[in-house]
């Protein structure tokens, strides 16, 4: 997700147990262990041009395309996972697509594809240590659509903004990125544990406004070109719509929605003193 300091728990109870957000995580790790990302990245040390071929057309099938998003058609050549040599020499076989793509779908099914452990691990982390309490406050079914729209959302403003572009777009940045913009407006005082970069890994007790205020700061530095980053293709103005679109929803469910259910009090009950 790209982040100055690392969250890894924050102090925020919740009322019950989330879980769509753990279902969502249980989703996101299956799918990548039965992607043939996991066969090139898990299993295999010496990746060949036939592998990045068959992984390039699984991306380009079920990831979604942003020049294919605005025309609602898909792409007259796609990567067909074979190997062939040309002028250039070996590369991967481009030819007209011998399967139907739904557009819509994919973008649906372009949120549960990551390109690496990272990618994966990185998303999956902050829909941990944020979900559950957004979850807890939007309800289950709520929360799910929230977190669908939002990615839909991400993924057809960032086409927008470049609807030219050819390259798939994966993984869960910008449906998690909306959790992380409610998080920020519903709770923007709670503590956060994160590892801060300091000689090693120093652990600090954060307030949530400055660790998520901060990550989306460098998203935005990063999608305007204001700063460099060495975190390769990553589409950082996703991030930045789908963290306001849930900054925005947050807003209208803390000034027009129903206040939070207090939690539960969990305290042992007090036992009887014994008269001897």
């Amino acid at each position: 997700m790209g982040s100055v300091v690392l969250p890894v728990h924050d102090v925020n109870p919740v009322r019950r147990t989330p879980i769509v957000t753990y279902a969502l995580i249980a989703a996101n790790i299956v799918i990548f262990l039965v992607s043939p990302v996991y066969t090139l990245i898990g299993v295999e040390t010496d990746v060949s041009t036939a592998d990045l071929c068959r992984q390039q057309a699984f991306f380009d099938q079920y990831g979604a395309i942003p020049q294919e998003m605005l025309e609602n058609k898909q792409l007259p050549m796609v990567p067909t996972g074979q190997v062939g040599t040309g002028a250039g020499g070996e590369g991967c076989v481009v030819a007209p697509p011998t399967y139907e793509k739904n557009i819509y779908l994919s973008v649906l099914s372009s949120m549960f594809l990551h390109a690496g452990w990272l990618h994966l691990l990185g998303n999956m982390l902050f829909l941990w240590v944020f979900g559950n309490n957004i979850e807890d406050r939007f309800g289950r079914l709520r929360f799910l659509l929230f977190y669908l729209a939002t990615g839909y959302l991400a993924a057809y403003g960032f086409a927008a903004a470049d609807p030219s572009l050819n390259q798939p777009l994966i993984g869960a940045s910008g449906a998690v990125s909306g959790v992380l913009g409610a998080y920020l407006i519903l709770y923007p005082r709670a503590r956060v544990w994160s590892l801060v970069p300091f000689l090693l890994f120093l652990p600090l007790r954060l307030p949530a406004w400055f660790v998520l205020g901060l990550w989306f700061v460098l998203q935005w530095l990063y999608s305007s070109g204001y700063a460099v980053t060495d975190a390769g293709e990553v589409a950082f103005l996703a991030h930045v719509i789908g963290f306001l679109f849930g900054a925005v929803i947050a807003v209208f469910v803390r000034t027009l929605g129903p206040p939070a259910p207090p939690l539960p009090d969990r305290r042992r009950p007090r036992q009887a003193r014994r008269a001897y």
